[in-house]
This record gives structure tokens, sequence and C-alpha cells, in this order.
């Protein structure tokens, strides 16, 4: 079966220039890279002290939105319709505000005057963590829920009359099912995680080796400090190709891809 549809032709044109004004920045920063010093760039003291800040905190706040999300993600798909829309508003809350209002939420819960100010988080590695959690997770979550609610409950139920645990359907019969989603949720969450920016600076500061992870080391550089502006040029082609790598992934992962 088709799926071209009857789109009118004059669309062609809008639709061409949305698409060039994705992919135009895109080429120019591609241009500007210069191919003859680009791994010299990536791997200099300070690209690679980002680079690997950037993946550990990364790594860390992943398994942290695992081992919370999936069962969030759980909850809401099978909660009662109209519970089910509060909570997917309420995880969505963080995709939708300004990076920088997370970082200051942050700052107001953890900081020296808040709540839990006694923990001493701000301004450590720890806080890029948690940086990076509060601004991914709601991709795991959503990603992982959707995937849940399109297996349905029929399986589970066909466990549950046989004898299963809720713990045994959990394990193999609810998980094995929305693996692809699942996959896809975390795959997601770590890419949102290393290219988050805004709560971090606002949340975590700006320290070399301890808290500058790769988009802060590119904003320092491009603001005169820090890094060459010839190795931001290379961390961001660095997290292009990650995005890019990110994106296939998860398409691969889809159920039916390719039919």
């Amino acid at each position: 079966m088709t799926t071209a549809g009857y789109v009118p032709r004059w669309l062609v044109v809008p639709a061409a220039v949305g698409l060039l004004f994705l992919l135009v920045p895109l080429a120019a920063l591609i241009a500007r890279v210069e191919w003859t010093t680009v791994w010299s760039d990536i791997t200099s003291d300070a690209a690679l002290s980002a680079l690997g800040l950037s993946l550990t905190t990364g790594s860390a706040a992943t398994v942290v939105c695992a081992v919370i999300g999936i069962p969030l993600a759980l909850l809401i798909a099978r909660s009662p319709g109209r519970v089910a829309a509060l909570l997917r508003a309420l995880v969505t809350v963080p995709l939708v505000l300004p990076p920088m209002v997370g970082g200051v939420a942050l700052l107001y819960l953890f900081g020296r005057t808040g709540p839990l100010g006694i923990l001493g988080l701000p301004f450590t590695t720890p806080a890029v963590v948690l940086a990076q959690v509060f601004v991914a997770l709601p991709f795991l979550v959503l990603a992982v829920e959707g995937a849940l609610r399109s297996t349905g409950v029929e399986f589970e139920r066909a466990a549950a009359s046989l004898g299963a645990s809720r713990a045994t359907i959990l394990r193999r019969v609810t998980l094995p099912l929305a693996a692809p989603g699942i996959v896809a949720g975390v795959v997601l969450c770590f890419a949102r995680a290393i290219g988050e920016f805004g709560a971090t600076a606002l949340f975590a500061g700006n320290r070399p080796g301890v808290t500058q992870t790769m988009p802060l080391a590119i904003y320092t550089a491009f603001n005169g400090a820090g890094v060459s502006q010839g190795t931001a040029v290379a961390l961001s082609l660095l997290l292009l190709v990650t995005a890019v790598a990110v994106l296939l992934l998860v398409r691969g992962w889809r159920p039916g891809v390719g039919r």
C-alpha cells in the first residue's frame, strides 16, 4: 500500500525551505571544521576532559533515568485514562520549560538555603548528573510509556490466567514486549543528557574537569576562554555525529521499521 497520498504540489516549496533551514546551518558547521587538525583538536587535554566528563555523567544519568523512569512509564501506561493524562502532563513539563528554569529550580532545592542544601550538591560533578536526569528523564519515560501502551495487556492477562505472578509477568512478558521502546528511550535519554547545557550551567557551573561538559566547553570557547575555537568546532561536530548515530539507532529499534 502506498503512503504517498495526495499532497498539493505547491507545498513542496515551503517544505523544502523548512528542510534547508534545518540542514544549511549544520552544513555551515561542517564547512568550518579544520579536517587537518580535527583529530588533534578532539584529543587535546581540554577536549578529552570535557568529553570524558560528558560520557561519564551522561551514562550515570541514563542509568538513574532507567531505574526510576521505566517504573514511572509502566505506572502511566497502566493507569486509568485521566490519571495517565495527568501523569503524562507532569512528566512533559521539563520538555517545555527552558532548561535554565530547570537549573534555577534545582538550585533552589539543593542550594545552600534550599530544603536539601545540606547535601552540598551545587557546582559538583553529581550536580551535572542531576541536571541531566531532570532534562533527559521525560524522553525515556514517554518513549517507554508509548511502547508499553502499544503492546496492550492481552498477553499479561493470559499469563496471569496461567498462574504467573506479577513479578514474573513483568520480567517475562511486559518488559520483553516493550524492549524496542525501552532501548529507544535509553538511547534518546543518553543523547539528551550529553547535550544538556542550560540546567547544568546554572546548577553545576562550568569548572574544567569538574562540571565542564562538552556543551559548556563549546560555549566557553566561543566566549574567548577555555578550549580553542577549533576544538569547539570539532566537539560540535562530534555531538552532531552522536545525534545522527542516535537517530539511526533509534530508527533501527522501532517496531515494524523497514516494512
